[in-house]
């Protein structure tokens, strides 16, 4: 593959630790692992709104009590928002509809658990991290960063299933899903390499890779790290032409700051 292209698009002043990014209609919509807020980025006027997801919003929510909202994808008209069930406290879904601005709130707790029977893992392990829709079935990004390293794909229809990938490492840590988005029947996925066995505690940044998965077969087509010190947590694409596709990026900074890049990546289609 062609050298890739990896560049700040443009920053947004209030909102920090982004770790969702969506795409639609000249807006991106962002959610922060430690907000309860929905933040609403229009391109061209460089003007900002906040969407409350849960009651007493706040920007900064103390790690203990924050809701974790840690994946987020578009279907529809709707945006789905997982917490990402590594404590009692992340295993809610909301959905809000971008028309009416009305938001939904859903409790994963049994199902979350029955993913933590499905993969034989830990309550603290479960770490979701990114979610799309694919015929009727939701496809949930788990990052096994924990001490059974179990990163995988959990595919829910009628029944739970769960595919395991296995990705490359950066020095001496593996690479695990940080986020996930479709493009042409293909999943494009983030993978960050962080030094730590906790998916409550933060660790050293060794660097994230983007990869292609082959939805039918599960195989991986190709990983290319794009960077040795950020952890990309957030996807989604802007451009797709002939030759090459852009995405845009988000990255939690894991710090209080509220400001946020976002990037823009280029990569050649093969």
């Amino acid at each position: 593959m062609e050298k890739f292209l990896l560049t700040v698009f443009f920053k947004i002043a209030g909102i920090g630790s982004a770790s969702g990014i969506v795409y639609k209609d000249n807006s991106v919509f962002i959610v922060s692992d430690n907000s309860g807020f929905l933040y609403e980025y229009n391109i061209p006027s460089v003007s900002l709104k906040q969407h409350a997801l849960i009651d007493n919003s706040t920007e900064n929510i103390l790690k203990k009590n924050k809701p974790d909202f840690e994946a987020i994808t578009l279907n529809g008209n709707e945006l789905h928002i997982f917490g990402s069930g590594s404590t009692e406290k992340r295993n809610r879904k909301l959905i809000f509809n971008i028309k009416t601005q009305k938001v939904e709130e859903n409790d994963l707790s049994e199902m979350y658990q029955n993913i933590k029977k499905t993969i034989q893992i830990s309550d603290e392990e479960l770490n979701i991290e990114g979610a799309l829709f694919h015929h009727e079935k939701l496809y949930l990004f788990q990052r096994g960063n924990g001490a059974n390293t179990k990163n995988g794909i959990v595919i829910i229809n009628d029944n739970i299933n769960f595919q395991n990938i296995k990705l490359p490492k950066i020095k001496h840590v593996e690479t695990t899903f940080t986020d996930a988005i479709l493009v042409n029947n293909k999943i494009y996925f983030l993978a960050a390499a962080e030094d730590t066995l906790s998916t409550y505690d933060d660790g050293e940044v060794l660097g994230s890779i983007i990869g292609c998965i082959d939805i039918e077969t599960f195989k991986i087509d190709f990983t290319l790290q794009i960077s040795d010190s950020h952890k990309f947590e957030g996807l989604t694409l802007l451009k797709n032409s002939e030759s090459h596709l852009e995405f845009l990026l988000c990255e939690d900074n894991d710090t209080e700051a509220l400001e946020t890049k976002i990037y823009k990546l280029i990569i050649p289609k093969k």
